[in-house]
């Protein structure tokens, strides 16, 4: 296929997303030199994460439904294949009409190879699963070479393959332990799995703006204020869709699957309690905890009892809990926010988003899954208006944190400014261009690389007298490769001309061929993650680390 270059205005992707609507703060006063969530650039991010997201989401549900022969399953297939034509007004606003169609042709059919998967695993017809997966590697080698061709290699095809086949191998995983009852390492690779869209949205849709920068107000994708909104969207989306599976797990009585669920949404839970931290301090992450869990993530259970119960009573007085935390959380919001975004505006939209929770359930109850579906769906989309509207309020509200770094800055005070709050924010990109800046706080997600922000699904941490960091993020966040052998306990670090190797458990570190001592043992932490000796892997890298021991922070700087 001849891939067309832009021959139609750019639609911006956020007419796939709800306006903020009710929850968007009043942004009129804000001028065209303060940093915005609300670009066209980010819009297009925003929209990515959305579709992208709700693809994996969906794909999951889908398969382990079909699989275990639940009533809902067509249901669950038919939004996922309606998820993949939604995608096709986004590409057709940027590529046309006939690259949308030739995106649908490839997408659509790899949706129906995972189904074609699912059915010969229930068979146990090992010849049908070979097929099935080598049909699922041909739309990896396809859709990359897709992707490639119609970004002008701007996502090189390598990189769109190994992205696929990551997503790929990222489902089938989930959906792998799913039915062999691992509940719980299912729950864990879901939330990878979600977390590698929101990176893949992140990778695609700056190479289309890098391939049409005009169309984009010369924007990026990748500001802080971008990346503010784009993990609020990562977490609220997460919140609910984890909520949903766990409250159908529970009304199913599937016990185990349902825990597991709940301690997923426990870490999702940290994960938004971190992001506040990082803003507010951690008096403000601790309300923001208890107002959360209290009569919101607990109540949703209740909720569950009292509707397969059948008791109208609990029914009302959950409901009336759950109306107690929209109150108390848009409070909290506006207050935080400096009324920035409005506590009116803040519950109106908690009370929709709580409504639509509870039209999943109930449908889903009353076996009306079509309806199920189109509000979860609803409820999901939903999500993807927060960051723009609590990260607009939050940018507005402290403009200096989100301002890009800039070739002739002005001139910096010797002083830090007075913050208003407890923590202190992590440093922006050096102004040296040769410069890479890696800060990480003890006891916080918060991973900034040259003043863009990540959030990691761990923390750094003090075991003893020694400092341990997260080795794949780092790693991965310089620009390193990072390969784990689980048969050997082994983890490799490729960054450039040098090769590091690891062992859980063991003190050594063989790097370039030599064995070297490391200041103490790597190991798995408390989430999975391998955890290295600060000062070891610093040294070995040759960076310099300062440290600030009122906060805990820690900032590497090396020149590159």
């Amino acid at each position: 296929m001849k891939m067309k270059k832009i021959i139609a205005p750019v639609l911006s992707l956020s007419l796939m997303v709800p306006a903020a609507g009710a929850f968007a703060a009043d942004m009129n006063s804000t001028t065209t030199a303060a940093p915005t969530v609300s670009t066209k650039a980010a819009d297009l991010r925003a929209g990515l994460d959305y579709l992208l997201s709700e693809h994996f989401k969906l794909a999951v549900e889908a398969m382990t439904k079909a699989y275990s022969g639940a009533p809902d399953a067509a249901e669950a297939y038919k939004a996922l294949d309606q998820n993949a034509i939604d995608m096709g007004p986004a590409i057709e606003s940027i590529y046309g009409k006939q690259a949308a169609t030739e995106f649908e042709r490839i997408f659509r059919a790899h949706n129906q190879y995972t189904d074609e998967l699912v059915k010969a695993t229930k068979m146990n017809n090992q010849a049908a699963v070979k097929q099935a997966e080598a049909k699922v590697q041909g739309f990896v080698d396809e859709f990359a070479a897709f992707l490639a061709k119609a970004t002008g290699n701007k996502l090189p095809e390598a990189a769109a393959e190994k992205a696929l086949r990551l997503h790929e191998d990222e489902v089938q995983d989930v959906f792998e332990k799913y039915i062999a009852g691992d509940y719980a390492g299912a729950a864990k690779e879901y939330r990878e799995g979600l977390n590698t869209m929101f990176t893949v949205s992140k990778a695609l849709s700056g190479a289309i703006v890098a391939q049409n920068p005009s169309k984009f107000d010369n924007g990026t994708v990748d500001t802080p204020a971008a990346d503010l909104r784009s993990a609020l969207n990562h977490l609220a989306a997460e919140h609910f869709a984890l909520s949903v599976m766990q409250m159908q797990q529970q009304y199913d009585g599937k016990t185990q699957a349902s825990d597991a669920w709940i301690n997923a949404e426990a870490g999702n839970t940290a994960d938004f309690k971190a992001a506040i931290a990082s803003i507010y301090g951690q008096a403000g992450a601790n309300q923001f905890e208890q107002i959360w869990v209290t009569n919101h993530i607990k109540a949703q259970s209740d909720y569950v009892d009292a509707l397969k119960k059948g008791d109208q009573s609990a029914l009302t007085a959950v409901k009336n809990r759950i109306e107690q935390f929209t109150k108390e959380f848009a409070t909290f919001l506006g207050t935080a926010t400096a009324n920035n975004l409005p506590a009116s505006a803040a519950e109106q939209a908690l009370m929709t988003h709580e409504g639509q929770v509870q039209a999943v359930i109930n449908d889903y109850a009353a076996k009306n899954y079509a309806a199920a579906y189109t509000a979860d769906r609803e409820g999901y989309k939903t999500m993807f208006g927060i960051g723009e509207a609590l990260g607009g309020a939050i940018v507005k509200q402290y403009p200096d944190k989100f301002k890009m770094a800039t070739a002739t800055p002005a001139p910096q005070p010797t002083t830090p400014a007075k913050q208003p709050t407890t923590s202190t924010p992590a440093p922006s990109k050096p102004m040296n261009d040769n410069m890479m800046m890696v800060w990480m706080k003890l006891n916080s997600k918060t991973l900034k690389i040259d003043g863009k922000t990540t959030m990691m699904d761990t923390m750094p941490m003090v075991v003893g007298k020694t400092t341990y960091i997260p080795l794949r993020y780092l790693g991965e966040g310089i620009g390193a490769k990072v390969a784990w052998n689980k048969a050997s306990n082994e983890v490799t670090v490729m960054a450039g001309s040098d090769t590091m190797k690891f062992w859980i458990g063991k003190d050594t570190v063989v790097v370039n061929g030599k064995n070297m001592k490391l200041s103490a043992k790597a190991m798995i932490n408390k989430d999975g993650r391998t955890v290295v000796p600060l000062r070891s892997i610093t040294e070995l890298l040759g960076w310099d680390v300062k440290w600030n021991t009122a906060d805990g922070s820690i900032t590497l700087t090396k020149s590159m």
